[in-house]
């Protein structure tokens, strides 16, 4: 199957999982060292609108500023980087990663709404854990005045305000809350 390639000034989900569903993240350690290779290979070329690592699947929301098979070969760099890493410090071997990286063109602003909450509330939909305080998640960088490789004014300007962004936040994990009850 031929991926869709990358646009440059296109927003793209990408997500990939541990092969066999296996974790790729064996500790803390190792989510901080994926997120410093994704500054390091990234750079300028594409802007992290959100993310969050798991133990065994990612979720990164791109903004591609760069030709797009420029970011490809990053991208690729950084996952080869990882799994290489990773196979080193674990003491295994063969591919860590499903396939290739997967993405999702986004060019509907509802859209990425959406998936912005989605990617957010990854931690409570998968593992019941409190999306608010999940340290590998963009969440909590869209709250805080400090510094942030994230693009925060792009996404915060999507949802109003801040104010706007945690009630969409809260409201929606309050539907998982109520599946979850009536389940």
């Amino acid at each position: 199957m031929k991926l869709e390639p990358l646009v440059k000034d296109t927003i793209y989900h990408i997500y990939n999982r541990g092969i066999n569903g296996e974790n790729i993240f064996a500790t803390a350690e190792n989510k901080s060292y994926l997120l410093k290779l994704l500054d390091k290979h990234l750079g300028d070329s594409a802007s992290v609108l959100a993310f969050c690592l798991m133990d065994n699947h990612f979720h990164l929301l791109l903004k591609i500023n760069a030709d797009g098979e420029i970011v490809t070969r990053n991208l690729s760099n950084l996952f080869n980087a990882y799994a290489k890493a990773f196979n080193k410090a674990t003491n295994r071997t063969g591919s860590l990663f499903e396939k290739h990286f997967k993405r999702i063109k986004v060019d509907d602003e509802n859209y990425l709404k959406q998936l912005v909450v989605y990617i957010h509330l990854n931690p409570k939909h998968h593992f019941e854990l409190d999306f608010t305080k999940f340290k590998y998640s963009s969440y909590n960088a869209f709250l805080s005045d400090k510094e942030t490789k994230i693009d925060r004014d792009e996404i915060l300007k999507l949802f109003e305000d801040r104010e706007n962004f945690i009630y969409v936040h809260h409201q929606k994990k309050e539907l998982l809350d109520e599946k979850f009850i009536l389940e």
